[in-house]
């Protein structure tokens, strides 16, 4: 039975990717697939939208001296993110120290980045066309993990996580194993930040394929979140701006700010809510407890909880901007009413008015 290491290259490229277009695009040249866990009953799960798997091929490369199988495949994402996945077979000779020989090698391999973006060039020039709004915003997730159908319960999962050749104290190892689930004895999950250690002796990749979906949530909270803080700049900006302004001007010139602070409030709140929304587990409640670990590991509602801040700090400016709006109303039509009854007053005086 094989065992496999996955490197992940997880890119933000558009705002929004619609999936039925690129299977329209792709399925005439390579086989594509929805997401869909094997494990788990169907009203168990809810996908909003499941991400489109494309097969990108196979290749060998050199690691360390040794050649290695490897099989590339796609995730594209309808939140305009989209996975490149490296499947490294490990050989079947392999025993722990060159498991982990091999760990520490990818770890520290940098030459492997060159590879992802040429993968993600290739496939995302083909996808263009399904996307709104295609931009790379930089914004990258990277993880590994090692996946085992066979396993020796001696062997220490914690050097391969961390891809570490120094002895770990035993405190330090049981913070990295802190965060490991079973459901039955031929299965195990150790999760951390930027890696995770799966065995399942069924050769199921439900675990990894949830450990993605996380990281991409992830990777777009991440994203959102800096936008809003360039938009929060720029907001401030405006508002400074303002004050110079001639004042018969300022009430047009804060309008427009309110327009653009609301429209931008509107538009990451539906966002973020179709992030949250994206994958919904109800009756498995191990796989329910594991996504919800990888979640609270990766710090996902950290991001979520920063950009809720933010979106706060932004409706109390518009709140702001608005009664500015109000008062400068509220004081035109005071001072109009005040020149009426003067304009009155100046007729009756000239006798224009009996």
């Amino acid at each position: 039975m094989q065992n496999f290491i996955y490197l992940y290259r997880i890119y933000d490229v558009a705002e929004e990717i619609r999936l039925d277009g690129v299977e329209r695009l792709i399925s005439q040249i390579k086989p594509t697939s929805r997401m869909r866990l094997s494990k788990i009953k169907p009203k168990s799960i809810h996908i909003a939208n499941p991400p489109v798997t494309v097969e990108l091929g196979e290749d060998s490369r050199a690691f360390n001296g040794r050649t290695y199988d490897i099989h590339y495949f796609a995730r594209v994402y309808d939140l305009g993110v989209i996975s490149i996945i490296m499947r490294i077979s490990i050989p079947p000779d392999y025993g722990y120290s060159e498991i982990h020989g091999l760990a520490v090698h990818l770890y520290n391999d940098e030459g492997l980045d060159g590879d992802f973006d040429r993968r993600l060039d290739e496939i995302g020039k083909t996808l263009q066309p399904a996307m709104i709004k295609p931009q790379r915003s930089g914004f990258i997730e990277e993880y590994s993990i090692y996946y085992f159908r066979n396993w020796n319960p001696e062997w220490d999962p914690a050097p391969i996580l961390l891809a570490e050749t120094e002895p770990l104290s035993d405190q330090f190892r049981r913070e990295v194993m802190a965060n490991s689930f079973s459901y039955g004895k031929d299965d195990l999950a150790v999760i951390t930040w930027d890696s995770a250690l799966v065995y399942d002796a069924s050769g199921s990749a439900d675990i990894p394929d949830l450990l993605e979906f996380a990281n991409s949530q992830l990777l777009e909270l991440r994203y959102y979140d800096n936008l809003l803080s360039q938009e929060m700049v720029k907001m401030y900006e405006a508002l400074e701006e303002g004050q110079t302004v001639a004042r018969y001007r300022r009430r047009g010139y804060y309008r427009r700010i309110m327009n653009r602070l609301m429209e931008l409030v509107i538009d990451i709140s539906e966002i973020t809510e179709r992030i949250h929304n994206s994958l919904k587990l109800t009756e498995d409640v191990f796989y329910a407890r594991v996504y919800s670990a990888a979640l609270g590991i990766f710090r996902t509602r950290a991001w979520a909880e920063s950009i809720e801040r933010k979106i706060t700090i932004i409706q109390q400016n518009y709140t702001l901007l608005s009664n500015e709006v109000a008062t400068q109303q509220s004081t035109i039509l005071e001072l109009a009413i005040v020149l009426l009854i003067l304009l009155e007053i100046i007729l009756a005086l000239g006798g224009f008015i009996p």
